[in-house]
């Protein structure tokens, strides 16, 4: 595992694994998307100390099924706490998993959620609408899955790996057919460390990272294409968050301003056409866009926000409390 530091030199940060919040410099450690990696040690998990993996059973109320439900993956108690919506209230929590990050919804409206792995590699989970058992479990054996997204148009799960557990430590992208077996995976030669993903409504990904020289990236894996295009986009990011296709543009989140930029992709190219500012938030990673809404988990002060969209400002409405929430997705009633 390559131990180059992205943003410097930094002190450890009791922060989750995809924030890299600002730390003082001046110590010999070095952070790799959230992992604090001292010279010649093994790779820490930031965020919680000690690490609380409590044994618990899931649960959801007896009607949590009935309606939308709005799921947001809590890293710092290994939990995704379910809510109504857009009442938001309290239906149910799953329990006992392996440090959650990213979330994502198919067309039945299962819910997957990725396992970064707190030790060793991680893995992919499949629930159903409003149940509490695991209907799948996808494994990436040598990978430490973040991000994910369906294709609407085929059903295929594409989940994005921070990086590799093995040298020289590269992330990937992994492309399961039908949600099912065993994945392709992609690399770009520009990108080391990857995020977040999303799929637009022709079928065609976009993925965010980082290169090994802490370059933000962006590319494009055109549903023809074995091949990822990079992007240029004609607006700096400063540190890569979530990505989502809002129906019209390529949504691309700025975990560290924060900001949703809203961009029109064409050919090799992305112009910003408009962007969402979440005041009052800190450290939004993987968001969740719902029509005229957008829910944006708040991992460093442990609260999840909702506001216009793509209007942005103040929120409409906060739930706070949570312990470091990263992801979140929206599974419609069938």
């Amino acid at each position: 595992m390559s131990s180059a530091t992205l943003l410097g030199t930094a002190a450890v940060c009791a922060v989750t694994i995809v924030l890299l919040a600002g730390c003082g410099s001046g110590s010999s450690e070095s952070q790799i998307v959230g992992l604090s990696i001292p010279p010649g040690g093994s790779q820490t998990p930031l965020g919680v100390f000690p690490i609380r993996r409590l044994q618990r059973p899931s649960w959801m109320s007896p009607d949590a099924k009935k309606g939308d439900l709005l799921y947001i993956a809590t890293a710092g108690n290994n939990d995704v706490e379910v809510y109504s919506y857009p009442k938001a209230k309290l239906v149910g929590t799953l329990t006992n998993l392996n440090w959650p990050e990213g979330e994502c919804v198919d067309k039945d409206g299962n819910i997957w959620i990725t396992n970064f792995g707190i030790s060793g590699a991680g893995d992919v989970v499949e629930y159903a609408h409003g149940g509490t058992t695991p209907v799948a479990t996808l494994s990436d054996p040598y990978q430490h899955p973040l991000g994910c997204s369906v294709d609407p148009t085929t059903g295929d799960l594409a989940v994005t790996s921070t990086y590799g557990t093995s040298s020289p430590g590269q992330g990937d992208v992994a492309i399961y057919k039908k949600a099912r077996g065993t994945p392709k995976t992609y690399t770009d030669q520009e990108i080391f460390y990857y995020y977040f993903c999303g799929f637009d409504s022709s079928g065609n990904l976009f993925i965010d990272g980082i290169s090994s020289g802490s370059a933000v990236e962006f590319a494009e894996l055109s549903k023809s294409s074995k091949t990822f295009t990079n992007l240029t986009l004609n607006k700096s990011i400063a540190h890569p968050g979530g990505v989502q296709w809002d129906g019209k543009y390529v949504a691309f989140g700025d975990q560290w301003n924060p900001i949703i930029y809203e961009f029109a992709i064409s050919g090799s190219n992305g112009e910003e056409v408009s962007s969402t500012p979440l005041d009052g938030a800190s450290g939004v990673a993987q968001f969740f866009i719902d029509d005229n809404t957008v829910i944006g988990p708040n991992v460093s002060n442990d609260l999840v926000g909702f506001w216009r969209y793509p209007a942005g400002g103040t929120a409409t409405k906060t739930l706070t409390g949570l312990d470091e929430p990263v992801g979140t997705a929206i599974s419609t009633a069938k």
